[in-house]
């Protein structure tokens, strides 16, 4: 049984995927961060450069974006030999002051720009569709090759004109109707923002992803799903019509109205808080220790208070076996990426260690992100990588504990305004008239804004008054000191200020 979980109704927005009663996967987004892959812009070539056969393009936004000359759609689609094509200079394909249909595919970073492409492509859950992609391609992580051949078949028949179809693995197990539905909304979707396209002057914005959203229902949603649920009504409106290729999944999808915050109501911000601790405890008393740096991350299995009633030969196999499931759980469930290491206890029988690997293989096919199990080193450990997709949790939610100089972790400021706030919507419809928070001074500005602005938003949105006391001596993070009336919150205002 799988149920997605959606809170969006505030800045930080954020989804967590549950697998048979536990959180599997969290993923986050903030307003903060301002995404812009997947973007479609229509921009204008500033420059050309033919030395690095790439392009600079005003995309409206504040860095100009990279072009390489093979991400062109013009060299995409020209049917010159490829060694000659290969040959020929960037400036032979786009020229200065040309507008040109770009999608972004990287974000910008430090002084780099985004990068971009001229190839535009929407994903779906059975396939990408990229309107003048010009060829059919299919997954190789298909079951078989005939399975591969069956669907290209098939990409070759769907596809009209100038297409593209890449052909996912999801596919198996699905009709072809179903397959053909989602492409003939995913054109008629292309077919409308291209007509808005030629209507706008470079540089402008054509189509905005729907950032998280969007990612869940390409990624996660299948027939597998027993359960959606939103507590933001557009966001709501907005997975309806996303959901429309798919009737059976959108049957699932419900509208949660209650005030207390959804992620609280399902346990999801318990499992949250878990997820930034070092140690995990296994359901026999065993535990992991999950140490993570910027070169690699480490896991120590040990067996805690879990002694086995057999032997100890019993007692090590068993306590590997609760921890290589629980090592994949937690793998995706904090989004650890890079170079991990896993000490799991020594087995003195290669049948045992074989056994170990073989399940620990198991549980991370459940993983979407690409895991590569090396096996085991000359010192009984097990190495591994898992491919870096976004920011890991750890990252993401805390920072280094200022009182024990970094050796352990506490929220990020970024965190714990976004705690604050969604604390905050709970009061929304009640008949205060005012909230005193004393705050961080560094969380006051994320909370608030450089100016106020988020300040005045939330305000609006909530309808009482939040008045809040920066005190740069509070660590704890941020205290809600009174709830009531506008009068006594003036006055308890003005007596934390005295303090």
């Amino acid at each position: 049984m799988k149920q997605i979980i959606f809170n969006l109704a505030t800045r930080e927005r954020r989804a967590a995927i549950i697998e048979d009663g536990r959180v599997a996967e969290l993923m986050i987004e903030r307003t903060l961060d301002q995404r812009i892959v997947s973007n479609v812009y229509r921009g204008r070539v500033v420059t050309v450069l033919p030395g690095m056969q790439a392009a600079f393009v005003d995309i409206g936004r504040e860095k100009n974006g990279f072009l390489y000359r093979d991400d062109l759609l013009s060299f995409h689609l020209s049917l010159e030999d490829e060694e000659k094509k290969k040959k020929r200079s960037i400036s032979e394909f786009v020229q200065q002051g040309e507008e040109v249909l770009v999608q972004v595919t990287k974000e910008g970073f430090g002084t780099k720009g985004p990068r971009l492409s001229g190839v535009i492509s929407f994903p779906g859950q059975f396939l990408v569709y990229m309107p003048e992609g010009g060829y059919v391609g299919v997954s190789r992580r298909f079951s078989s090759p005939d399975a591969r051949e069956h669907w290209r078949s098939i990409g070759e028949t769907l596809r009209e004109g100038q297409e593209g179809l890449i052909i996912r693995t999801s596919c198996e197990g699905h009709q072809e109707e179903e397959v053909e539905k989602e492409l003939t909304f995913l054109r008629s979707y292309w077919k409308k923002l291209y007509k808005e396209e030629h209507e706008k002057v470079a540089p402008a914005l054509v189509y905005q992803s729907t950032g998280l959203v969007e990612r869940v229902v390409r990624d996660v949603v299948n027939e597998g799903v027993s359960e959606i649920v939103v507590d933001h009504f557009q966001e709501y409106q907005l997975l309806k019509d996303l959901l429309n290729p798919y009737p059976n999944v959108q049957e699932k999808l419900s509208f949660y109205r209650e005030k207390e915050n959804i992620f609280s109501s399902y346990q999801i911000d318990k499992e949250l808080e878990r997820a930034l601790r070092q140690q995990v405890w296994l359901k026999n008393g065993a535990y992991l220790m999950i140490d993570q740096t910027e070169a690699l991350t480490v896991i120590d299995v040990n067996t805690g208070k879990f002694t086995g009633k057999n032997d100890l030969h019993d007692t090590i196999r068993h306590t590997n076996s609760e921890a290589a499931k629980e090592i994949a759980r937690q793998l995706r469930l904090r989004d650890i990426s890079g170079i991990i290491v896993i000490d799991f206890i020594d087995m003195k029988r290669e049948e045992d260690r074989e056994y170990i690997l073989t399940l620990f293989e198991r549980e991370l096919k459940k993983d979407r992100t690409k895991t590569n199990l090396v096996g085991l080193t000359g010192l009984g450990l097990v190495e591994m990588t898992r491919k870096k997709i976004r920011q890991n949790l750890q990252d993401s939610l805390s920072k280094p504990c200022p009182t024990c100089h970094g050796k352990g972790v506490v929220l990020s400021d970024e965190a714990q305004a976004f705690q604050l706030e969604r604390q905050l919507w709970e009061y929304k419809g009640t008949i205060e008239e005012a909230v005193v928070v004393e705050i961080p001074s560094v969380v006051s500005t994320v909370f608030a804004g450089q100016k106020g602005e988020h300040l005045k938003r939330l305000e609006q949105a909530l309808g009482f008054r939040i008045l809040i006391y920066p005190n740069k001596r509070l660590l704890e993070g941020p205290v809600i000191r009174y709830i009531g009336d506008m009068e006594e919150a003036s006055r308890q205002l003005e007596r934390l200020k005295s303090n």
